[in-house]
Protein backbone atom coordinates (compact mmCIF):
# COMPACT_ATOMS: atom_id res chain seq x y z
CA UNK A 1 0.00 0.00 0.00
CA UNK A 2 1.37 3.38 -1.01
CA UNK A 3 1.88 6.02 1.72
CA UNK A 4 -0.44 8.90 2.25
CA UNK A 5 -0.63 11.89 3.43
CA UNK A 6 -2.94 12.73 6.73
CA UNK A 7 -5.66 13.38 4.43
CA UNK A 8 -5.41 10.06 3.22
CA UNK A 9 -4.14 11.22 -0.26
CA UNK A 10 -1.47 8.55 -1.67
CA UNK A 11 1.97 10.15 -2.28
CA UNK A 12 2.81 9.02 -5.76
CA UNK A 13 6.22 7.20 -6.75
CA UNK A 14 7.00 8.72 -9.91
CA UNK A 15 10.43 7.59 -10.57
CA UNK A 16 13.59 10.93 -11.50
CA UNK A 17 15.68 10.32 -13.87
CA UNK A 18 19.36 11.51 -13.71
CA UNK A 19 21.46 11.68 -16.76
CA UNK A 20 25.07 12.03 -16.47
CA UNK A 21 27.48 15.35 -17.56
CA UNK A 22 28.48 13.19 -20.39
CA UNK A 23 25.40 10.78 -20.72
CA UNK A 24 22.71 11.44 -23.06
CA UNK A 25 22.27 10.06 -26.74
CA UNK A 26 24.76 11.88 -28.91
CA UNK A 27 24.22 12.66 -32.27
CA UNK A 28 25.76 14.59 -35.16
CA UNK A 29 23.73 17.16 -37.07
CA UNK A 30 26.21 18.16 -39.96
CA UNK A 31 28.62 20.12 -38.21
CA UNK A 32 26.79 20.43 -34.77
CA UNK A 33 26.63 17.86 -32.08
CA UNK A 34 23.40 17.43 -30.30
CA UNK A 35 23.39 15.72 -27.18
CA UNK A 36 19.88 14.84 -25.85
CA UNK A 37 19.19 14.45 -22.56
CA UNK A 38 15.52 14.49 -22.28
CA UNK A 39 13.37 13.04 -25.60
CA UNK A 40 9.98 13.52 -24.26
CA UNK A 41 9.64 9.93 -22.71
CA UNK A 42 10.27 10.37 -19.16
CA UNK A 43 7.78 13.58 -19.35
CA UNK A 44 4.68 12.09 -21.07
CA UNK A 45 6.83 14.52 -24.22
CA UNK A 46 5.47 17.58 -22.39
CA UNK A 47 9.68 18.89 -22.65
CA UNK A 48 12.67 18.03 -24.22
CA UNK A 49 16.03 19.23 -23.84
CA UNK A 50 18.95 18.94 -25.58
CA UNK A 51 22.71 20.15 -25.38
CA UNK A 52 23.92 21.75 -28.57
CA UNK A 53 27.84 22.00 -29.68
CA UNK A 54 28.51 24.56 -32.31
CA UNK A 55 32.17 24.58 -34.22
CA UNK A 56 33.68 27.99 -34.72
CA UNK A 57 32.23 29.39 -37.87
CA UNK A 58 29.20 27.20 -37.73
CA UNK A 59 26.06 28.24 -39.70
CA UNK A 60 22.70 27.57 -37.97
CA UNK A 61 19.33 26.11 -40.03
CA UNK A 62 17.80 28.23 -42.47
CA UNK A 63 15.58 31.06 -41.14
CA UNK A 64 12.14 29.41 -40.02
CA UNK A 65 9.44 29.45 -37.36
CA UNK A 66 7.44 26.46 -35.45
CA UNK A 67 3.61 26.33 -35.67
CA UNK A 68 3.85 23.77 -32.28
CA UNK A 69 6.36 24.32 -29.80
CA UNK A 70 8.37 26.72 -28.03
CA UNK A 71 11.79 26.73 -27.94
CA UNK A 72 14.52 28.29 -25.00
CA UNK A 73 18.37 28.35 -25.67
CA UNK A 74 20.69 28.82 -23.12
CA UNK A 75 24.18 29.94 -24.08
CA UNK A 76 26.49 28.11 -22.01
CA UNK A 77 29.84 28.40 -23.49
CA UNK A 78 30.85 30.96 -26.00
CA UNK A 79 28.84 33.28 -27.90
CA UNK A 80 25.59 32.52 -30.26
CA UNK A 81 24.67 34.59 -32.85
CA UNK A 82 20.46 34.58 -33.17
CA UNK A 83 18.70 36.24 -36.40
CA UNK A 84 15.36 37.65 -36.85
CA UNK A 85 15.13 37.45 -40.48
CA UNK A 86 13.79 40.32 -42.84
CA UNK A 87 10.73 38.74 -44.20
CA UNK A 88 11.03 39.18 -48.10
CA UNK A 89 14.57 39.85 -48.11
CA UNK A 90 16.37 36.77 -48.14
CA UNK A 91 19.89 36.50 -46.59
CA UNK A 92 18.75 39.58 -44.48
CA UNK A 93 18.85 39.91 -40.80
CA UNK A 94 16.47 42.90 -39.28
CA UNK A 95 17.71 42.01 -35.80
CA UNK A 96 20.38 40.68 -34.43
CA UNK A 97 21.13 39.13 -31.26
CA UNK A 98 24.93 38.59 -29.76
CA UNK A 99 24.07 35.89 -26.76
CA UNK A 100 26.92 34.97 -24.52
CA UNK A 101 27.91 32.14 -21.94
CA UNK A 102 24.95 33.14 -19.01
CA UNK A 103 22.50 34.85 -21.71
CA UNK A 104 18.95 33.20 -22.32
CA UNK A 105 16.95 33.26 -25.83
CA UNK A 106 13.08 32.20 -25.39
CA UNK A 107 11.66 31.83 -29.20
CA UNK A 108 7.73 31.46 -28.62
CA UNK A 109 5.26 29.59 -31.12
CA UNK A 110 5.37 31.79 -34.49
CA UNK A 111 8.55 33.85 -33.75
CA UNK A 112 11.17 33.46 -37.36
CA UNK A 113 14.41 33.05 -36.18
CA UNK A 114 17.48 31.24 -36.51
CA UNK A 115 20.93 30.48 -35.11
CA UNK A 116 24.88 30.56 -35.81
CA UNK A 117 28.62 30.84 -34.87
CA UNK A 118 30.41 32.88 -36.68
CA UNK A 119 32.87 33.73 -33.64
CA UNK A 120 36.37 31.81 -33.30
CA UNK A 121 35.38 30.05 -30.39
CA UNK A 122 33.50 26.67 -29.91
CA UNK A 123 29.47 27.50 -28.20
CA UNK A 124 27.22 25.14 -26.90
CA UNK A 125 23.56 25.46 -25.96
CA UNK A 126 21.14 24.53 -23.61
CA UNK A 127 18.11 23.83 -25.35
CA UNK A 128 14.43 22.96 -24.40
CA UNK A 129 11.53 22.56 -26.80
CA UNK A 130 8.26 22.42 -25.57
CA UNK A 131 6.84 20.19 -26.45
CA UNK A 132 9.19 17.62 -26.74
CA UNK A 133 8.33 16.55 -30.36
CA UNK A 134 11.17 18.62 -32.03
CA UNK A 135 13.82 16.32 -30.44
CA UNK A 136 12.90 13.76 -33.21
CA UNK A 137 13.24 16.36 -35.94
CA UNK A 138 17.07 16.56 -34.43
CA UNK A 139 16.93 12.55 -34.63
CA UNK A 140 15.38 12.40 -38.61
CA UNK A 141 18.23 15.52 -39.81
CA UNK A 142 21.34 13.09 -38.30
CA UNK A 143 20.34 10.48 -40.62
CA UNK A 144 19.95 12.78 -43.41
CA UNK A 145 23.36 14.97 -43.63
CA UNK A 146 26.71 14.18 -43.87
CA UNK A 147 28.71 14.58 -40.43
CA UNK A 148 30.94 17.42 -40.70
CA UNK A 149 29.98 19.01 -42.87
CA UNK A 150 26.75 22.10 -43.07
CA UNK A 151 23.54 21.01 -43.28
CA UNK A 152 21.62 21.57 -46.76
CA UNK A 153 19.14 23.93 -46.70
CA UNK A 154 16.97 21.15 -48.74
CA UNK A 155 17.39 18.70 -45.57
CA UNK A 156 16.43 20.99 -43.26
CA UNK A 157 13.28 22.09 -45.78
CA UNK A 158 12.01 17.90 -45.90
CA UNK A 159 12.56 17.43 -42.21
CA UNK A 160 11.50 21.18 -40.96
CA UNK A 161 7.95 20.01 -42.94
CA UNK A 162 7.29 16.99 -41.05
CA UNK A 163 7.17 18.90 -37.58
CA UNK A 164 5.17 21.83 -38.30
CA UNK A 165 7.78 24.29 -39.09
CA UNK A 166 7.86 26.71 -42.16
CA UNK A 167 10.70 28.28 -43.91
CA UNK A 168 11.10 31.89 -43.92
CA UNK A 169 14.05 31.55 -46.16
CA UNK A 170 16.75 29.55 -47.76
CA UNK A 171 20.12 31.25 -46.44
CA UNK A 172 21.51 29.62 -43.62
CA UNK A 173 23.45 32.97 -42.08
CA UNK A 174 26.93 32.55 -42.33
CA UNK A 175 30.69 33.84 -40.45
CA UNK A 176 31.78 36.47 -42.64
CA UNK A 177 34.24 35.21 -45.64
Amino acid sequence: MPATLPNGIPIPEVPINFVPAKAGEVIKLGQLTCRIMEDGSKTDNRIGVAELIMPPKTPGPPPHWHEMHDETFLVTQGTVRFHVPEPGNPGVDKKVVDAKAGDYMVIPIRAPHTFSNPFDEEAKIFFTTTPAFYINYFKLIATLGEEGKPMPAEVNMTAMALYATTLVDKQPRKAPE
